[in-house]
């Protein structure tokens, strides 16, 4: 009994961090390919559904949150010291807004969805690139706008807001630029 008890808390410290390797798609996999906790079947599984690759679903998670399950923006600081208000409610694996996660839960029925929980989480990336590309007509494949319509949202997208925002023109080549990266270790690695 004691020795199952022991096992169950070490499977669920390892769904609790970080993938130790984050730049490689190849190592992520591996060190998540449980039964119940299997990242690249969830990853397949939301490509699947919503046409979106998954090179670029786990290059805005990582662009996001690092693949870290509880990440949060930081806190704002009140006269310039104290821990105040966060910038956002961003939160989880997607970094998805309270609004936007319970809109996700309405229209997909997926109402326990949880953000700490990767599937779930990638599942809402790809459902949200999905409807960023019906929306501002941006192709499926292509992380850069994804990406910029992900961090703006798409009034934000259609308004043009990343004109004149060279650090979110970054993140999003960045975050293209690690899609790309994904897709070949993909592929040498299936």
């Amino acid at each position: 009994m004691r020795i199952a008890f022991i096992v169950a808390l070490l499977l669920l410290a390892g769904c609790a961090t970080a993938p130790r390797e984050t730049r490689n798609a190849c190592a992520i996999f591996e060190q998540r390919d449980g039964w119940f906790n299997n990242w690249r079947r969830a990853a397949e599984h939301a490509e699947r559904q919503y046409g979106v690759p998954v090179p670029i679903l786990m290059a805005t998670i990582y662009t996001e949150s690092g693949f870290r399950p509880n990440a949060r923006p930081p806190r704002t600081k009140l006269f310039g010291f104290i821990p105040w208000k966060r910038q956002s409610t961003a939160y989880g694996f997607s970094q998805a807004l309270n609004g936007t996660w319970s809109h996700y839960k309405q229209e997909t029925g997926h109402l326990l969805a949880r953000r700490t929980k990767f599937s779930d989480a990638i599942h809402f990336v790809a459902w949200y690139h999905n409807r960023n590309s019906k929306k501002n007509g941006i192709a499926r494949n292509d992380a850069y706008n994804l990406y910029l319509a992900y961090y703006l949202g798409d009034a934000g997208y259609r308004r043009g807001a990343w004109r004149g925002n060279a650090q979110l023109q970054r993140a999003a080549q960045r975050s293209a630029n690690i899609a790309s990266a994904y897709a070949k270790q993909l592929r040498s690695c299936n």
